[in-house]
């Protein structure tokens, strides 16, 4: 239970005077006792961990107790044991105990055994000697005899009591309420299609992305919220679901935000139930980012990359959480609380990937830092799409001239599109030339072209927007330019006339155009690297090999791109009646005083000072920034890039990736991988099915289409520790995008563990499509004790059946 819930009880509870508090019933007013909840992020994985059922609070151990059934064992998949020196020989827990003992729990923080069935329903009173506190509180350590002793523990009374009294617990159709109130077939039909309408409203506003509730909620209000009103509208177009609401029973409705938080809930742990089972047992890396929601609470996001049984390259959301503090030791926490609530090691874990701030990438004390001294096989990468904006800021101010530039841009955009009618105008003007250049020829017409389009205000986090501007400006250059003019003539302040007169003079000089056609060639280049990055299927080598495509193309320009962009700029300026300088005229330097009599040609001010000086600073800042490719891991992973029939396969390049993978390759295995590797390659060069194929993913979904992961199991693990390693947390940025979306000015009281669920099922859509009612119903009758329960032969309902 969280600190909250806690303090909520206790202070509740602290009056135990006697004397009388307001409500009571000698007629005094008493504040109404808060409700006490046991949430989902309050289950601790870890047994060694836990507190005891009876340190809850009484209201709510059943909650706790039901809570804890529902999560299930913990029972870490491929984990490393530690061995330990008992009775003369070196001795671990064994994974096998797991299959033979369906109760067994290991204890990665106390390297212990526990029981879950006595952990819920042990009796301290009736103990015995393999059935007490020992697999509840101290854990079972002594691994020599622990077959024996889980053998013995698995026969005795208490064990035998505690499980029978958690599958009575359990089953709500055996227990004595539900046996008293007995309803008729009619009743518990009515009661299913309620439910099931319910849980379709809310499937439907929870894949929207839509609110539940509204503002009153009342039988006489006008609208009564999303969810009411759709199950209003429901029951207005099938008859049999107005039938169950109308003339079922009244205390049973299945309408409350009880219910639709649960409802929501079940949905959630379904989702996150069909991620597990993609995840269990796999190496994996994970995601971070934290980020500001509206209600001013600072939520970090996780995301989890892993290779699924098709070879695929997947990243899968698992949860959102508040955090109170953003240090690293607060983060390294939150981080590792996440993963053992999933009943996931941290010993599983292969990368990280993180934004470059100092308390996530910090090489003494950030977060990468911390989980590596846990965990030394878990790399950082710094996300390669942050350091490319860091690239693309850094070149924006390289020059004074196009630091300049870019201080013009913005006020160019905000004075067009500073009312409406200036914009309606500007959308006037490009439409009849669009008109006008059509009848002249000068463009052609069809489907998707010449689409009305306006300004776009450049972002200060995401500089790659700036591209989107530049191109707006130019393809929008006239009606800017005539905009302008209405704007100079038709303004009564001489402030608003004197800025468009000066952003007219600016637009309308070779200066502003020359940078304009630069900056639009530079950000196209890193442009296209930025996109690739944001794909959830990038591996790191393909990365690098783009990495490298780009500083190519930075280079060609440099040496062959001079006279291009000039014959453009010209051929702009000649088209728009800009006068263009004469390049081999002297003129005094830019930015000093005619004073200094320091003379340059106009030649040498463009070309030295704006373009070869911007191309030079985007290249050192590429080769700053990203000098992290040069590392001996990833030096040895480009070794897999499968271009050109595997030209860059080297064999004790990959030999010694599997020596930096030590956890995952033992002795025998590296003896064994390059005969692999060797047979690998030669047969990929001759297979037909490897033809043309260019990504690493895809080699890894074909070997598994092929049967060469087994054939080649060393190789395959291997490249499987290559895909897993991130390249960019953009997964992660657009989580923070949905929960705009989710989490709003109106909703900005939501609960964390309400916006949790919410997130997760539209995040995961597609597999929360895929999920069925049927399950989630089952679910959601097994989260809390419920009135009535849905019968054991479902009735499917259909919207158009009535």
């Amino acid at each position: 239970m969280s600190k909250r819930t806690l303090l909520t009880y206790f202070s509740s509870s602290s009056n135990t005077s006697g004397t009388p508090t307001p409500g009571t019933d000698g007629g005094i007013n008493q504040p109404k006792r808060p409700r006490l909840e046991f949430q989902q992020s309050d289950i601790i994985g870890d047994p060694g961990n836990r507190k005891s059922i009876e340190d809850y609070p009484y209201e709510i151990r059943d909650e706790v107790k039901r809570a804890y059934a529902l999560s299930g064992l913990t029972q870490p998949v491929n984990h490393t044991f530690p061995r330990k020196w008992q009775s003369g020989e070196w001795r671990s827990f064994q994974q096998t105990w797991f299959h033979e003992f369906d109760w067994l729990e290991y204890s990665i923080s106390k390297d212990a055994a526990y029981c879950l069935y006595c952990f819920l329903f042990f009796n301290p009173g009736k103990s015995e000697k393999f059935g007490g506190s020992v697999f509840v509180k101290q854990g079972y350590v002594n691994w020599k005899k622990a077959k024996e002793a889980f053998a013995r523990h698995n026969s005795c009374k208490t064990h035998a009591n505690a499980r029978l009294s958690c599958d009575d617990f359990m089953n709500q159709r055996t227990s004595v309420a539900t046996k008293v109130n007995k309803y008729s077939k009619e009743e518990e039909k009515r009661y299913e299609i309620r439910l099931t309408s319910s849980l379709d409203v809310a499937r439907f506003l929870i894949m929207q992305g839509d609110a539940f509730r509204g503002h009153d909620e009342s039988s006489t209000s006008l609208n009564k919220g999303t969810f009411r009103e759709f199950v209003d509208w429901y029951k207005d177009k099938v008859e049999v679901v107005k039938d169950a609401y109308d003339n079922g029973s009244k205390n049973c409705q299945m309408l409350s935000h009880h219910i639709q938080k649960d409802l929501t809930k079940a949905c959630a742990e379904e989702v996150m139930e069909v991620v597990m089972d993609e995840i269990r047992g796999r190496k994996f890396s994970v995601l971070i980012d934290e980020s500001r929601d509206v209600s001013i609470k600072e939520q970090m996001a996780m995301i989890l990359r892993f290779v699924n049984d098709e070879g695929k390259v997947l990243e899968r959301f698992v949860g959102i959480q508040h955090i109170e503090r953003c240090t690293a030791i607060a983060l390294k926490e939150a981080l590792i609380s996440m993963l053992c609530s999933h009943k996931l090691s941290i010993s599983m874990l292969r990368g990280q990937g993180y934004d470059g701030a100092s308390n996530m990438r910090g090489e003494f004390n950030g977060v990468q830092k911390l989980i590596r001294d846990e965990n030394p096989y878990a790399f950082y990468v710094h996300c390669f799409a942050h350091q490319l904006q860091l690239v693309v800021v850094t070149v924006s101010t390289s020059t004074p001239a196009i630091a300049d530039f870019f201080n013009y841009v913005p006020l160019i955009v905000n004075t067009v599109g500073a009312s409406c009618i200036r914009k309606d105008a500007l959308l006037a003007r490009q439409h009849d030339l669009l008109l006008e250049k059509v009848e002249n020829g000068e463009i052609l017409t069809g489907r998707g072209l010449n689409q009305e389009s306006s300004l776009a205000r450049p972002g200060d986090t995401r500089w790659g927007s700036h591209l989107k501007t530049l191109l707006r400006i130019l393809v929008m250059w006239e009606a800017i330019i005539d905009v302008l003019e209405i704007v100079k003539k038709d303004s009564i302040k001489p402030t608003c006339n004197g800025g468009a007169f000066g952003l007219i003079g600016k637009m309308e000089s070779f200066d502003f155009v020359f940078i304009m056609h630069l900056m639009i060639e530079l950000l196209s280049i890193t442009d296209i690297l930025s996109r690739a990055l944001q794909r959830k299927d990038q591996d790191i080598v393909e990365a690098m090999h783009l990495i490298i495509g780009v500083k190519d193309s930075l280079q060609d320009m440099r040496d062959n791109g001079w006279e291009p962009l000039f014959k453009r700029v010209k051929i702009f300026c000649d088209k728009n009646e800009i006068e263009v300088p004469e390049m081999d005229k002297e003129v005094n330097a830019r930015g000093t005083s005619a004073r200094r009599r320091q003379k340059v040609t106009n030649m040498h001010f463009y070309q030295v000072e704006i373009f070869l000086a911007a191309i030079d600073s985007i290249m050192s800042e590429m080769n700053h920034r990203f000098g992290e490719v040069s590392s001996e891991l990833l030096v040895c992973m480009a070794s897999f890039n499968p271009r050109n029939s595997f030209s860059n396969f080297d064999v004790d390049k990959l030999v010694r990736l599997a020596e930096i993978y030590a956890e995952d390759f033992d002795i025998g295995d590296i003896a064994l991988l390059p005969s692999q590797l060797r047979g690998f390659v030669g047969r990929v060069r001759r297979s037909q099915d490897f033809f043309g194929c260019t990504e690493l993913p895809q080699v890894a979904e074909i070997m598994v289409k092929v049967g060469m992961d087994r054939s080649y199991p060393l190789v395959y693990r291997l490249i499987e520790m290559t895909l897993i390693l991130p390249v960019a947390t953009a997964s992660v940025e657009r989580v923070f995008s949905a929960m705009s979306i989710i989490k709003t000015d109106l909703r900005n009281k939501m609960g964390d563990e309400w916006l949790n669920d919410l997130m997760i099922c539209y995040v995961e859509k597609e597999i929360f499509r895929s999920i069925s009612n049927e399950k989630i119903i089952k679910r959601f009758e097994e989260m809390a004790k419920r009135r009535m329960l849905v019968p054991k032969k479902n009735i499917v309902i259909s919207p158009n059946e009535g």
